[in-house]
């Protein structure tokens, strides 16, 4: 474990039986602060805050998924003005094979 620079509070490994815990805590559906309640609430400031840290890596790990995807998208569907674009011309095209005409 090492050591915090703002504190003496020791932080936990990733791997360490503590951590994969939190991780594994953090990875069910519908998972909510009622989830760690009992955790937070019953365990000194140190616990807390690894388990914080946890979550803070486990919400940067979905960011980070989040970012991929979508430039993944951008990349094979264009930006938003393409889109909007390439929409309004499908729309347009309907319109006109529906009978409708300006």
């Amino acid at each position: 474990m090492k050591r915090g620079w703002v504190t003496n509070f020791s932080l936990w490994d990733k791997d360490s039986r503590e951590a994969r815990y939190a991780r594994k805590l953090g990875s069910k559906p519908y998972t909510t602060y009622e989830t760690y309640r009992t955790y937070m609430d019953t365990r000194p400031a140190e616990v807390v805050a690894n388990i914080a840290i946890c979550l803070i890596h486990q919400a940067n790990y979905l960011l980070d998924q989040q970012i991929r995807r979508l430039e993944k998208d951008f990349l094979t569907e264009g930006g938003l003005r393409e889109r909007m674009t390439r929409a309004r011309l499908q729309a347009r095209d309907q319109q006109r094979k529906d009978g409708w005409k300006r």
